[in-house]
Parts: structure tokens; C-alpha cells; sequence
């Protein structure tokens, strides 16, 4: 089956150019196109797209707002790939808070585009190079996180804390397996028990809720 892919973007020619280029893609069916948020979050729940390509600034109801709206249905299982000519620290940290699951300047390659696509459809966040330096020094500036064990109230183990504390410094399953001495199914096993128990869409979420719930603590440079 294909991607379902529906694009959300107040200018006509973006939205017919990414339409032309994702057509291209043998796995990428473009089901719709919105001109506004208001009309994103419609069609959202008319087409139960897999993919939104969202832009952030549109006119009446943004892209951000468009997003929170879409994801506050409980039957939503929509992924969305925030679009944007702006790449801003406050538009990253809004659009992600609201759930969106990627984030992509307009500048990328049809290649880069494509991949964004088929990366947030499969559950994964995805973050523009540029953009996922810049949101780690935004939480961090620091050396490395330093966990602070779950305490009786969490719903985490401290084995849980522990792989949760390397999500946060963005390293992937293989990675976390190998610092932690363990498989890579079992790092999967783990990170798929943090997000149910958290209620969190995904990994770049996961984050988040580390550094503002306190569970990892910022270890600044001395």
C-alpha cells in the first residue's frame, strides 16, 4: 500500500511542486492538498491521510495550531512533517510540542523529501540536520545529560530511565544497545514500553519530556 500523503500549504506552486515531485514516488499517493490550516484539519479527518506536509505560516488557523487540532483526535494514527522557509528555534520547539513527528526546511531535495516522508509514515522523527543540532544545544548546552533516577511516582524502571536519558541525547537503538551491553530488540522492546507508559507519539517527544519533566537534568560545561 502507499503512503497516503496529503500537502498543507498556502502557496499554490509549493503545493503543486511537492505534489509533482512526490507523485514521482512509486510508494507516495498524494490524497489531498489544503490551502489553510482550517482546511487541513478537515481533510485530515475526511481523508485519514498517513502523512501531512504542513506548513507553519498560513493564513486564519497555522500550521502549529492546525497540528495540535489533527492529533487531538484519539482515532488519528496521521503523522505530520512540518514544512518551513524558516528555520527558527521557536517554530521547531511549537511545532513539535503540538506532535508533529518531522521537521524539514523547503529547501531539501526531492531525494531529502521523499525520505522525510516515508521516515515519519514509519514512526520515526525526523529532524533537519541543522535543525536537530540547534534543538539539542537549545536543551542541553551541556557535555552530557545527567539522569536523575525515576523517582516512586514514575512509571519508568531505572532501566527505562536510563535508555530514556540516551534518546535524549539523540542516539539510536543501535547505539543505545551498545552502550548499554544489549540487543538491539530489547533497546526497541524498551523505547516501545517509554512511549506507552509516557502517552508520547514518538521518540523526538520522548526528549522532550525528558528535559521539561526534570527526568534528565542539563550538565552545563564548567
Amino acid at each position: 500500500m502507499p503512503i497516503r500523503a496529503l500537502i498543507a500549504d498556502d502557496q499554490i506552486m509549493i503545493r503543486q511542486g511537492f505534489t509533482a515531485l512526490l507523485s514521482a514516488e512509486h510508494d507516495i499517493q498524494i490524497v489531498g492538498q489544503a490551502a489553510d490550516g482550517l482546511e487541513a484539519v478537515t481533510l485530515a479527518g475526511q481523508l485519514r491521510p498517513d502523512v501531512i506536509l504542513m506548513d507553519i505560516r498560513m493564513p486564519g488557523l497555522n500550521g502549529i495550531e492546525a497540528t495540535r487540532q489533527i492529533l487531538q483526535d484519539p482515532d488519528s494514527t496521521t503523522k505530520i512533517l512540518v514544512l518551513t522557509t524558516f528555520d527558527l528555534d521557536e517554530y521547531v520547539y511549537q511545532a513539535l510540542r503540538a506532535g508533529a513527528s518531522g521537521f524539514l526546511l523547503k529547501e531539501a531535495s526531492a531525494e531529502q523529501l521523499a525520505h522525510a516522508v516515508r521516515t515519519v509514515a514509519a514512526g520515526e522523527a525526523l529532524l533537519a540536520p541543522s535543525i536537530t543540532r540547534r534543538l539539542l544545544t537549545r536543551f542541553a548546552h551541556m557535555e552530557a545529560p545527567q539522569l536523575t533516577p525515576p523517582g516512586p511516582d514514575s512509571p519508568l524502571t531505572e532501566r527505562e530511565g536510563e535508555v530514556l536519558a540516551l534518546i535524549a541525547q539523540g542516539l539510536s537503538n543501535h547505539e543505545i544497545a551498545a552502550r548499554l551491553i544489549i540487543a538491539d530488540q530489547t533497546v526497541k522492546t524498551y523505547v516501545s514500553r517509554i512511549l506507552t507508559k509516557l502517552d508520547l507519539r514518538d521518540r523526538t517527544q520522548a526528549a522532550i519530556y525528558a528535559y521539561e519533566s526534570g527526568l534528565i537534568q542539563p550538565k552545563r560545561p564548567t
